[in-house]
């Protein structure tokens, strides 16, 4: 079991900057990839970022490339998002995610590739 705590939410204006962070906790051995998955309301979940030390890779979203920057901690089971030039387009609940499994090209942005998932945190950025 892995438990995940997001943290870093707010309200933000248009074109600044915010960075959330997310803390895995209990049988975190295991994972292989941690990241973040976004939901604003009446839209499908959104993949954005995630993070694959097993395979080396990181994963980016076509909506926040270039925006947005994700970042594995110095203690082993952590993730930082850092998100610039914020757009109110960028409004939802934001969720840490973590899995076991390897991504791919195929399987990244897909959410039955994360085993766990967080309570989620609200970014809201007016206009």
């Amino acid at each position: 079991q892995v438990q995940l705590v997001e943290s870093g939410g707010g309200l933000v204006q248009a074109g600044d900057s915010l960075r959330l962070n997310c803390t895995a906790s209990g049988h975190t051995r295991f994972l292989n990839s941690m990241g973040w998955f976004r939901q604003a309301p009446g839209k499908e979940r959104e993949f954005v970022a995630a993070v694959d030390w097993g395979v080396s890779q990181i994963w980016y979203g076509d909506s926040v490339k270039g925006r947005f920057t994700i970042s594995r901690g110095d203690a082993l089971s952590t993730v930082s998002l850092q998100m610039t030039s914020l757009t109110p387009e960028d409004t939802a609940i934001y969720y840490c995610v973590a899995g076991e499994l390897y991504t791919s090209h195929s399987s990244y942005f897909a959410q039955r590739t994360y085993n766990y998932w967080g309570q989620g945190t609200q970014v809201t950025v007016s206009s």
